[in-house]
């Protein structure tokens, strides 16, 4: 109590200082209505007109229903045995496992209640256990106790639902008709995020639409082959769930996937799909990590399939992730169809369709030792990687897996391997399996490609090894919707960058080097779209180096610096290049916008930069055939966009010089005013110059004046000596 009265004290002193005046009714005080007192959050937002259904507080209990009747004295031992089954897939709360019985017979009433530690706990409870048999007369019937309250909502009368007027949407396809032809990009920095036009021309950035709140985004594109209809959609993820975004200028939320304590999303190729993850801890520390896997129809909002078990069972495979869990789980396969996904596991490769999502045949593809694998983008081909085994006995081997009738097509058998990544061109041409190798003393190893030409009879493979086979490879990229590769190799502190063709004018079956350049700074490789020009870039240890390479030609565009950026970023047309340096960066956040042949368009700067992603556009409608034709005639479509741009140029001219104008009239402004102040004061200067009229210091004589100024007096006795 005294230390109340202290802490009182202490604030009431300090509310004088502040001039606070605390003799406030707190009774009086009406707050707004709602539990939230009116203040909005995040996700209430997003999902305002849909509310989700919160559970009753009842979320970790179960019903177990169907349990032998028996009498009290076999309470005890029917209790032991239905607690030794349960607390095997969690903790039981103390006191947490209740068998009611009847008063009149004193037996048990067949049934009884479960309640676990979490929700989480208590679901896989009911997935696992629901249709267990106990004995021939007793099959677990498992519900969660909540589902109960839902089904006592639904009423004993069927009636028709209410139809509600139809509403005509947005054109969601509206931004691809642009008269400038501009694309569109989204960034994230502090807490907002912007959609914008691309004005290449302009030299600067056009807002579309911004929302300032906390948001993971990612576009990704939806096609819907059924309608024959493309749209782009802006995906994000909330506490509750994900939910997609669209429109020209408005961006309304078009539809919501429904999953607590979301973290990582993912689109099929075709984006017909979104598979949702999430992680949750157990009870016990013990355990690992309880992980929910959904897949939504993208269109509708409907769980296809979902998945859940512990982290262990989703941790082979993948590119990286949370919680000891690869992400992506799943890689889809079938191409732009959406046919197939699957995952990796111990042994075993888990092919599912889209048609039923369950399991091709009902069951996995047995492959021992299997390690990676990966889809080709564009047909139902599986690419298989299996280790070598036996110390070197058994050789590593690359398999080319035909699904779903799972036959093989293509084995290439490796010798002495370490390692092994699977590199596929975009049109699913050509593969490209680099070996590392071990040399014959095993101290040390030595890379080589193996390429397969997937569409041809038998599907070749090449050997392919670098002039120098001690090169280290630091990276690899295929050229888009093309027939060449390049690679960075080499040890030293610049390394060297070979340009490779699968087919030349002079040798079609064969592959050949084109070219080699020696000692760049770079370590990382992005093709345009369209192929023919790539960006040679130096990031992290590099601090930004750019070098804009015309493949077509073997010679360098342009080379610039933005330094310490870390994304690069093709714009989905392939004419212009984004370069970013995000919040991994304390100084210089925000992102640059260069033309393809390297030229500096303009640059934004934005404190606590964390995103860039261009808008996709659809796939063209144009035939092989149509494209080869405009480019041919591409001079004569290109005087309509030459007269626009002169347009362009004359009226920046003129901007130009009307801000020179206007700069122009507020200095002789700013000039008239500093004369007229000057007459003002004319008579006070003058003054202050004992009456000589002139301002100018050529018309006065100089003059030397002395002046004697006694600055000090001191008196000092000094002794007499004699």
């Amino acid at each position: 109590m005294a230390a109340e009265v202290v802490l009182m004290n202490e604030v009431e002193s300090k509310a004088a200082q502040l001039g606070i005046d605390l003799s406030v009714d707190l009774n009086s005080i009406q707050l707004p209505p709602g539990e939230n007192f009116g203040i909005v959050s995040d996700d209430e937002d997003v999902y305002l007109d849909d509310q989700l259904e919160f559970d009753s507080g009842f979320g970790n209990v179960i019903v177990v229903d169907n349990l032998p009747v028996v009498p009290r004295e076999k309470f005890e031992k029917l209790e032991g045995v239905i607690r030794k089954i349960y607390s095997q897939i969690g903790v039981i709360k103390e006191d947490g496992l209740w068998m009611p019985t009847d008063p009149e017979t004193k037996k048990t009433l067949g049934y009884c209640f479960i309640e676990y530690n979490t929700p989480q706990e208590a679901e896989l409870a009911k997935e696992k256990t629901n249709g267990y048999k106990l004995d021939r007369s007793h099959i677990f019937a498992v519900n969660m106790f909540d589902d109960f309250d839902k089904y006592m909502r639904v009423p004993d009368e069927w009636a028709p639902p209410e139809i509600k007027p139809y509403t005509p949407g947005e054109n969601l396809q509206k931004w691809l008709t642009d008269e400038k032809a501009r694309d569109q990009f989204v960034i994230r920095a502090g807490t907002d995020t912007e959609v914008l036009w691309n004005d290449a021309r302009q030299s600067k950035t056009e807002l579309v639409y911004k929302r300032t709140i906390s948001m993971s985004v990612s576009f990704d594109q939806v096609l819907d082959r059924k309608f024959c209809a493309v749209v782009s959609l802006l995906a994000t993820v909330h506490r509750q769930g994900a939910a997609v975004w669209g429109g020209a200028t408005t961006f309304n939320r078009l539809m919501r996937y429904a999953h607590p304590q979301v973290k990582l999303i993912d689109f099929s190729p075709g984006e017909k799909f979104l598979v949702t993850y999430s992680s949750h801890e157990p009870s016990n520390p013990r355990d690992a990590n309880r992980v929910v896997i959904n897949i939504f129809d993208v269109r509708t909002g409907k769980v296809m399939r979902d998945f859940k078990g512990s982290a262990d069972e989703f941790s082979v495979g993948g590119a990286g992730g949370v919680a000891g869990v690869s992400w992506p789980v799943f890689r889809w396969g079938g191409g732009k169809a959406d046919k197939y996904f699957a995952k990796l596991g111990k042994n075993m490769i888990s092919v599912y369709e889209t048609d039923t999502f369950s399991l091709i045949d009902k069951k996995s593809l047995k492959v021992e030792n299997v390690v990676d694998f990966s889809w080709s983008p564009t047909d139902p081909i599986l690419a298989l990687f299996v280790p070598e085994l036996g110390g070197g006995n058994q050789p590593a081997r690359v398999s080319l897996v035909q699904i779903p009738s799972k036959t093989e097509l293509r084995q290439k058998n490796l010798f002495s391997v370490s390692d092994c990544k699977m590199y596929w061109q975009s049109n699913g041409d050509y593969l490209a399996v680099k070996a590392d190798r071990y040399t014959k003393t095993k101290k040390s190893t030595y890379t080589g490609f193996e390429l397969f030409r997937i569409k041809e009879r038998d599907i070749p493979i090449e050997v392919l090894e670098l002039d120098n086979k001690s090169d280290k490879i630091i990276a690899f990229a295929w050229e888009p919707k093309g027939h060449r590769f390049a690679v960075i190799h080499g040890d030293n502190p610049r390394p060297d960058i070979s340009f490779y063709s699968m087919r030349t004018a002079h040798n079609t079956g064969r592959v050949s080097k084109l070219s080699t350049l020696k000692g760049k700074q770079a370590n990382a490789l992005f093709w345009s779209p369209g192929g023919r020009f790539i960006v040679l870039a130096g990031l992290k240890g590099f601090n930004g180096q750019l070098e804009f390479f015309s493949v077509d030609e073997l010679e360098t565009m342009a080379t610039a610096e933005h330094f310490m950026a870390t994304e690069i970023e093709w714009d989905p047309t392939g004419r212009f290049v984004a370069t970013a340096v995000t919040s991994v960066h304390e100084m210089e956040n925000g992102f640059n916008i260069w033309s393809f042949n390297g030229k500096l368009l303009y640059r934004i700067l934005k404190d606590h930069f964390f995103q860039f992603l261009w808008r996709p556009r659809p796939p063209s409608f144009l035939t092989p055939e149509k494209e080869e034709e405009i480019a041919r005639n591409l001079k004569k479509y290109s005087k309509k966009y030459e007269a626009e741009d002169q347009d362009v140029s004359m009226l920046l001219s003129e901007q130009d010089r009307e801000k020179r104008r206007k700069l122009k009239e507020e200095w002789d402004k700013w000039v008239s005013e500093w004369k007229q102040t000057h007459e003002e004061e004319n008579s006070e200067r003058q003054k202050l110059r004992d009456g000589e009229a002139s301002d100018e210091e050529e018309e006065y004589e100089a003059k030397e004046v002395e002046v004697e100024e006694l600055l000090d007096v001191s008196e000092e006795v000094l002794p007499f000596e004699e």
